[in-house]
């Protein structure tokens, strides 16, 4: 199904930026998960530091990891760069009066700069030039000014930045070290501020900050005093005033506060714990009655749902949308028609959109006529909402970017992203589900090689997801799967139970099963693709990052004979090492984490930790292992990785080992990539074929 979907403000990106940033797609997450997705691979580098991690000794060479890669002796179409080198224009946006469309472009040397385009005169200037430090992200703050994001060195404590689009009074913004900054609220009518948080006077709680985007000029808005139960969420109004706010307590409960009246006292509105959901998505700006949002929640069902709720008297108005097997992603709405609900949008076995005002409805019609099958989303628009961006893509197309002009009803295409991948040439990314040894409806994806279309065997490598808890994987393009597909695998991506999306229920499923019944759905899965009579069952691997990593390890413990070969990149190995890696701000979630995962302090959760963490357990591992670790990665030390790479060299397992020390939790840094997966390819040509 044909589906759009626009990137909503600053209220949505507050769900994600308290701990960690979801790579591309923006989408509200629960409360409960903030914490408890600490392993999603998120990309960060860092600088080289002077002292040298880890046991250097035991890291491959350059040389045997280059002899490595080209076991892989296939001639094929694409490379392996064709793959995985970055657009040379991407992220384009449209300045807020349509003047300007910016973009990130990158030089030979793999930098992207920021440049912004005259629409009238195509006149180009280069306005954030990328030195050291990744930009992370920009936006357009009003007409005349850019917000951009970068770390220090990989530490994911983010600074913003601001710039004038003549690439003048450049300015950091929040210069505060050891502080992590997220937006709250850009205030679109209030051009020269919006609102943060920052842990500027504890780095174990966030606080609201408006902040002038010229000078960096700050002025407090609210106090979070209490560390022992801190504030959690701020939830402020278009006009920057603040509403209401979550705040934690006993470790797992969250109380939402509600001001009536400005000026007054916050008032009660309900208690959840950290298995239910409730959060204010918007203000009802079309009710007469100010008290009116839109609430993500699900308390009276098992999947989320949207509601209309008055915040004043404490009850639902009415149930606005739901889906009885998927949680509800979010909504739109017009300013320009006063905050009009446009859409409701969700992530099913594909991404659904349902629009509902006249607008929406006509938008929704012509796109659909004119990409036809493919998945359309509104990357951005003009603030008259006249003139519109759009990502085009599918499972076979990495995307394309399209202007569309209501004024004179006129398509433009942009630019194709990755012109060198013909679309003809990709695989099929095929929706799945099937049903787990006890009885849970599992959804997952195979992308199928075209050798398997043809009628051959081919080799399956499976590919569990980070998180674990809240993440999941979603149909579209995927250029790890394209790339294994071009080389004659089969993936399979499984959203095993404790994924998000797929309601209360499989969500809690997870609990205290990392190592258990997690790797179970990855087993029955495999059974599963078994029997679709497509598959070489003596050549299947696995493959994972950060949680999947983890996954992976445990894999090679558990069912050793499942697979023949195995690739661990950033992977944890040890619990115990990895909790006590956790940063000051998750301390107040601690107790969430051992209801989740597993309680450090308590002697049972003590015994699985050890039967689950496969650095414990390495002597059972009997198959080859490349290893893939960031040397300065902040969540999972590079020890653990040597210590699972010593003991099975001790036993004489093949056990190459890649470690970058200029990169952190994933490797940021598109030659270091393109070296991963050109290394990898040579590992599975040496085990698979």
């Amino acid at each position: 199904m044909t589906s759009y979907r626009l990137v909503k403000n600053s209220r949505e990106i507050k769900k994600l930026c308290l701990i960690l940033f979801v790579y591309l797609k923006l989408i509200p997450m629960k409360k409960s998960i903030l914490l408890i997705s600490i392993l999603s691979c998120s990309f960060m580098t860092q600088a080289q530091e002077e002292v040298v991690k880890g046991n250097p000794e035991l890291v491959s060479s350059s040389e045997e990891l280059k002899a490595l890669a080209a076991k892989e002796t296939g001639d094929y179409k694409y490379s392996v760069k064709d793959y995985f080198k970055r657009p040379n224009q991407f992220s384009f946006k449209f300045s807020p009066d349509g003047q300007y469309v910016s973009y990130k472009q990158r030089d030979d040397k793999g930098k992207s700069h920021v440049y912004i385009k005259n629409t009238e005169t195509d006149e180009i200037t280069k306005v954030i030039e990328e030195t050291d430090e990744l930009i992370r992200g920009y936006f357009w703050a009003n007409p005349n000014r850019l917000i951009y994001t970068m770390d220090k060195g990989g530490n994911e404590n983010y600074h913003l930045f601001g710039v004038d689009i003549d690439g003048k009074n450049q300015v950091e913004l929040t210069p505060f070290e050891g502080v992590r900054v997220s937006i709250l609220e850009s205030l679109k009518e209030d051009k020269n501020h919006m609102i943060i948080s920052m842990n500027k006077n504890n780095p174990q709680i966030f606080e609201p900050f408006k902040i002038n985007i010229e000078t960096g000029d700050l002025e407090q808005l609210y106090s979070n005093d209490d560390p022992s139960n801190p504030i959690s969420g701020y939830d402020f109004d278009k006009d920057g005033n603040l509403r209401a706010f979550t705040k934690q307590q006993n470790g797992t409960e969250y109380v939402l506060y509600y001001q009536i009246e400005k000026g007054g006292e916050f008032e009660e509105v309900l208690t959840t714990n950290w298995k239910d959901n409730f959060y204010i998505m918007e203000f009802d700006y079309t009710s007469e009655n100010k008290h009116d949002a839109y609430v993500m929640t699900n308390l009276e069902s098992n999947t989320d749902e949207i509601l209309l709720y008055d915040l004043a008297k404490k009850k639902s108005i009415k149930k606005v949308y739901s889906n009885p097997t998927f949680d509800m992603g979010g909504m739109g709405f017009s300013r320009k028609r006063n905050f009009e609900v446009d859409y409701f949008f969700y992530n099913g076995e594909k991404y659904h959109i349902i629009p509902v005002s006249e607008t929406a409805k006509e938008l929704d019609k012509l796109f659909k006529a004119q990409f036809g099958d493919k998945d359309f989303y509104i990357s951005s628009k003009t603030d008259d909402e006249e003139k519109y961006l759009l990502y085009v893509t599918s499972d076979r197309l990495y995307g394309k970017y399209f202007t569309y002009n209501r004024n004179n009803n006129e398509f433009k295409e942009v630019i194709d992203l990755m012109p060198q991948l013909k679309e003809a040439d990709m695989a099929e990314m095929r929706p799945i589900k099937f049903t787990s040894r006890d009885g849970l409806t599992i959804y997952g994806y195979l992308t199928i090689p075209i050798e398997a279309v043809e009628g051959q065997k081919v080799p399956l490598i499976v590919n569990p997801h980070g998180g674990p808890y809240g993440p999941r994987d979603s149909w579209g393009y995927n250029p790890e799967t394209q790339l294994f597909a071009s080389r004659g695998y089969a993936t399979l991506q499984v959203n095993y139970r404790g994924s998000g999306g797929y309601g209360k229920d499989f969500y809690l499923a997870g609990c205290k099963q990392i190592g258990r019944k997690m790797l179970d759905d990855l087993e029955d899965a495999v059974a599963y693709v078994k029997t679709l009579d497509m598959i070489d069952e003596s050549k299947i691997a696995i493959y994972g990052a950060s949680y999947g990593g983890l996954a992976t390890l445990g894999s090679l413990v558990k069912t050793p004979d499942l697979y023949t070969c195995g690739v661990d990149y950033v992977g944890v190995s040890n619990l115990f090492t990895f909790f006590k890696s956790f940063p000051p701000y998750w301390k107040p979630y601690l107790q969430q984490v051992y209801e989740q995962w597993y309680d450090e302090n308590d002697p049972e959760d003590q015994e699985i930790m050890k039967a689950v963490s496969p650095a414990l357990n390495v002597d059972k591992m009997t198959k080859p292992l490349f290893v893939v670790q960031g040397a300065n990665d902040p969540r999972v030390n590079i020890d653990e990785s040597d210590q699972v790479v010593k003991n099975l060299r001790s036993r004489g397992i093949e056990t190459p080992y890649m470690v970058k020390y200029d990169e952190g939790h994933g490797f940021g840094k598109e030659e270091n990539r393109i070296e991963l997966y050109e290394t990898m390819m040579g590992f599975f040509a040496m085990h698979l074929k």
